[in-house]
């Protein structure tokens, strides 16, 4: 792919001394699910510019020329009976896209400690939970038993739990706080940095030492101008730097990919710790 915005792309990895990039925030879903959330952002004010609004081919094709070795297919219901139906597609997309990290998801609902079960023991890598577009508590009862179950197995769970860009009944970190209290050892992977409530997430994962970070549209001009990080907690970010994760948000991002990457240079952390945060941390992690 003869490029410029690849080329940039790929040397910032190179500069850096990697083998790639691995990107544990992207979306890929069925076409249809997918269509509606483009949908929704199209209707947003100031309206949402969708960077990468490709067939699903050419979406692949460009993470692998930018030289992203490992992804996921971050997908969610947000209604009961959703989830299993979305678990089954993410299966046959992992199945045959042999460098996604096999994505599962769930909803608070009967059956549901049933199809987790059904999707680790199919090979589930990481699940994705979405408390805001969800509306559910994470404490849920009928979740206890999943948490438990990811727990137990080791298996990371990203999860957008923080109240951006809309607050919801359930979002902040109280809720999930609770969760983590019941079940300490769960690897959560907090979408965004916990946008906007970065110290009091920082503070979980300060806790607790499974509870990692992504960096999905942190620190970006586009989320800067509206929920700036602050600057007096920057130094925070050293000492957890080895569960901080490096995602984008592709393809539903409103700027070029590279940018999201320059901007992990503005926090003041030195390369080893973007090394880790670009690659390292996640290979860890994954066992990639």
């Amino acid at each position: 792919m003869d490029d410029p915005a690849v080329a940039s792309v790929q040397r910032f990895w190179q500069d850096l001394g990697l083998p790639g990039l691995i990107d544990v925030h992207t979306h890929f879903m069925p076409q249809r699910v997918l269509d509606k959330v483009w949908a929704f952002f199209d209707t947003v004010e100031p309206r949402w510019h969708i960077t990468y609004r490709e067939e699903e081919d050419e979406r692949l094709a460009t993470l692998r020329a930018f030289g992203v070795r490992a992804f996921t297919s971050m997908l969610y219901p947000h209604k009961p009976d959703m989830a299993r139906w979305l678990n089954g597609w993410a299966a046959d997309f992992a199945a045959r896209t042999p460098d996604c990290l096999h994505t599962a998801t769930f909803y608070p609902e009967p059956g549901v400690e049933e199809y987790v079960r059904a999707a680790l023991e199919g090979g589930a890598r990481v699940f994705k939970a979405h408390v805001q577009v969800g509306a559910y508590d994470p404490g849920d009862a009928l979740l206890d038993p999943v948490w438990g179950m990811l727990a137990e197995s080791g298996t990371p769970v990203v999860i957008h739990c923080g109240s951006g860009p809309h607050p919801g009944k359930y979002t902040g970190p109280e809720p999930v706080g609770r969760v983590l209290a019941r079940h300490p050892r769960l690897r959560l992977i907090v979408a965004h940095m916990g946008l906007p409530e970065y110290a009091d997430f920082l503070g979980l994962a300060e806790r607790y030492g499974e509870v990692h970070l992504d960096t999905t549209m942190a620190f970006t001009d586009f989320t800067e101008r509206q929920w700036p990080f602050p600057r007096s907690e920057r130094g925070r970010l050293a000492a957890v730097g080895d569960r901080v994760l490096f995602g984008s948000d592709f393809p539903n991002i409103p700027y070029g990919y590279r940018h999201a990457l320059d901007a992990l240079t503005r926090v003041g952390q030195d390369e080893e710790w973007l090394r880790g945060v670009c690659y390292g941390n996640a290979a860890r992690l994954f066992g990639i």
